[in-house]
């Protein structure tokens, strides 16, 4: 039985656009983000696809990615750096030798603690915050992380095995903004090895310095969007420019194909009507399924050989097409979004479509449309 949508994920392609960034990375090791179900292309797969292209880490939003990914027979080094008091999965990332990112002298007192019931020294990486204004200690606090740490160090209990922040403007590359946080975070750096901090790797550079500030790059850089073939966006321009390649596309097939007079409204609302005699079709995806409800009147969907748009409103588990002349049937395939060279629309035009970014489109689609994994390791 063929399913009514399938999001098809390509791991070769993913695999491949590593390769990609690493000749852009320099000689700097690669860190591969997998977070978020790696950007919604699967976890595990994607991983060992990120691994197999040649990633020398990976790393992950939350502690139980990370953990899921040991569970799982990984043995390469990974990082994770975003968490809450009394997570449950802290012990565990400190017993399998996850390095765990800290911000704050209390994340370092419940490693400390995490280290103490495993048995195990603690791997530690400590972020500042350079101007992001999000996670991370601020320029305030981070001469008494780092003494805290280096302390921490010194009993055996913890390794600093890293340091590293995080850009707030890196699509804009000739930003002053950047600058400003590479000097924010060569004197983050300078107060770490004052305290006697040898730190394994710095970074600091995302998919988007990764390909256009290699002066960013230290000894780590950490794509994630770009693994996947979709752009940071911003002044960065399409991922076709740097050779990198889509690895998921979207594709569902016509429920139901009808025609229609002139003057019918299509869809709550009545928002679009067709203008003459037409043919609809019916695409069996909604914004239950993570198509983004703005999407109505302007979402690209290739069909019946033209890319077109949404006709009217997306519903729940539905919306239009308006085909014209066009022949088609039910079950006839549509793709949402794929492969700009396959002339099918992308994620960035459905970002650009939706008044959104290309990392939305991917990461939100749902658990009813059926996924499946092309390629080496599928």
């Amino acid at each position: 039985m063929l399913p009514r949508a399938t999001c098809e994920v390509d791991l070769d392609a993913v695999a491949t656009n590593v390769e990609v960034l690493r000749t852009y990375a320099r000689g700097a090791a690669l860190l591969a983000v997998v977070k978020a179900d790696g950007y919604g292309h699967g976890l595990l797969p994607t991983a060992r696809a990120a691994l197999s292209g040649g990633a020398d880490w990976l790393g992950t939003a939350l502690l139980q990615e990370a953990v899921a990914l040991r569970q799982a027979g990984i043995s390469a080094p990974i990082l994770t750096w975003l968490w809450s008091p009394q997570d449950e999965h802290l012990t565990d990332c400190v017993r399998t030798a996850i390095d765990v990112t800290a911000s704050a002298g209390w994340q370092l007192e419940a490693l400390t603690a995490a280290a103490h019931a495993s048995g195990v020294r603690a791997r530690v990486q400590l972020k500042v915050d350079t101007g992001l204004g999000r996670n991370g200690a601020s320029p305030a606090q981070w001469p008494a992380l780092v003494e805290q740490a280096a302390a921490l160090e010194r009993a055996g209990t913890i390794r600093v095995t890293g340091v590293w922040s995080h850009f707030a403007l890196a699509d804009a590359p000739g930003s002053a903004t950047n600058a400003a946080q590479l000097r924010a975070f060569d004197d983050a750096l300078a107060v770490a090895a004052a305290a006697g901090l040898t730190p394994e790797v710095r970074h600091i550079a995302n998919s988007a310095a990764t390909l256009a500030a290699p002066a960013a790059h230290h000894d780590l850089v950490r794509p994630g969007i770009a693994i996947y073939g979709v752009s940071p966006g911003g002044e960065l321009g399409p991922p076709e420019r740097y050779g990198l390649r889509a690895a998921m596309a979207l594709r569902a097939r016509l429920a139901l194909v009808k025609r229609v007079p002139g003057g019918q409204g299509v869809s709550y609302g009545h928002e679009y009507v067709t203008p003459d005699e037409t043919t609809l079709g019916l695409v069996p995806l909604g914004y239950a399924d993570g198509i983004p409800r703005a999407a109505g009147g302007r979402g690209p969907v290739l069909a019946a050989g033209r890319v077109r748009r949404i006709a009217g409103r997306v519903c729940m588990d539905q919306f239009v097409l308006d085909l014209g002349d066009d022949p088609a049937r039910e079950g006839d395939e549509v793709v949402l979004f794929g492969s700009a060279a396959r002339g099918e629309p992308t994620a960035e035009d459905w970002a650009g479509a939706t008044g959104t970014i290309g990392y939305e489109i991917i990461t939100r689609l749902g658990p009813r449309i059926h996924r499946a994994w092309v390629g080496a390791g599928a």
